[in-house]
């Protein structure tokens, strides 16, 4: 391992050192009956992209707090074809789907990255993380970018307002959204996703226990606090230390403030995940560490498989994109 890591033997057994607030469980059961108890007022428009064994749709949908989230939606042409928006009925369709998570800062990406999906029979649905480089909306009604500080975003104002409570719900809602739709089997729901993807697809397996299938790159939003003490806290979590250069000067709140965002951290979540795990995991990343990775891998209780890429940093992974293809569309 590098300088900067643990011993390698040490991060398979390395559990994190954020502090998990007691009443984490209870947090997330309210916040899912929050989300379900709010209209999804969901939309249906043809996008301008088209492929010819797909047809393609932008979505739209309400996030708990009433945001319009938007996201892409490719349906292959198999099986028959039912308006999009018709609700699904006791004999529900057999074909699976895939849940597509961007990473920090950016979009859901060009339509052309999930033919390879569509073409193999997959329903895809990539979302717009709200007010990153998307059209989804954000909290208090900004379209659009409203980077940075996202992470420490409502930290200052109570759990339930915080930024990442609304992205995790909006992975939901998508994953409620998709397993509904009448062609869709709702027991062959996979999620995938990098860094911010990443986490998010923990986040999302772990608050949907009917996903089947995870694939899980170099996970952001993994045990905060052990970024802090590694002083890793440069690129994707700067916001930490801002944070704390603003309103913590002296850290005389600084337990207080990791336990709050311990709601938000996807190694507290893991342990709810039900589906199959495929975890690309990089070894000289300084964006994500390898401990914060490891923190989340080893928080599993389901069927999973490591990758473990010692020389890599936060980068492609030779090859991982291929063993997820395999992964995903086995038993297809």
């Amino acid at each position: 391992m590098p300088e900067f890591e643990l011993p390698l033997e040490e991060l398979y057994r390395y559990r994190g050192s954020n502090p998990k607030p007691k009443d984490l469980e209870a947090y997330w059961d309210k916040a899912l009956e929050e989300l379900r108890g709010r209209a999804p007022d969901v939309i249906f428009q043809t996008a301008s992209f088209s492929a010819p064994f797909c047809e393609c749709f932008d979505l739209w949908f309400n996030g708990a707090d009433g945001a319009r989230v938007h996201a892409q939606y490719l349906r292959p042409h198999t099986g028959d074809k039912l308006p999009p928006e018709v609700e699904a009925d006791a004999d529900a369709g057999s074909d699976p789907a895939l849940l597509l998570f961007h990473g920090y800062t950016n979009d859901a990406g060009p339509w052309v990255e999930k033919l390879a999906y569509a073409a193999a029979g997959f329903h895809v649905c990539a979302l717009d993380c709200r007010g990153q480089a998307g059209l989804s909306q954000d909290r208090g009604g900004h379209t659009g970018n409203t980077l940075y500080g996202h992470i420490i975003r409502g930290l200052s104002e109570g759990p339930e307002q915080l930024y990442y409570r609304q992205v995790f719900l909006d992975t939901v809602r998508l994953a409620d959204i998709a397993m509904a739709l009448p062609e869709i089997d709702a027991g062959r729901i996979s999620v995938m996703g990098g860094s911010q993807g990443g986490g998010l697809s923990l986040a999302c397996a772990s608050l949907v226990p009917e996903i089947e299938k995870a694939v899980v790159r170099y996970p952001f939003l993994s045990d905060y606090k052990r970024v802090w003490d590694m002083d890793l806290d440069e690129q994707a979590y700067k916001e930490l230390r801002d944070y704390f250069r603003m309103y913590d000067p002296l850290h005389e709140q600084e337990n207080e403030i990791f336990t709050r965002l311990g709601y938000i951290d996807v190694h507290h979540l893991a342990g709810r995940i039900q589906a199959k795990v495929l975890f690309g995991l990089s070894g000289l990343d300084k964006v994500c560490p390898p401990s914060t990775q490891f923190a989340a891998y080893n928080a599993i209780q389901s069927e999973k498989q490591l990758r473990y890429y010692p020389d890599f940093q936060h980068e492609d992974l030779r090859g991982f994109d291929d063993a997820a293809f395999e992964f995903l569309v086995g038993g297809v």
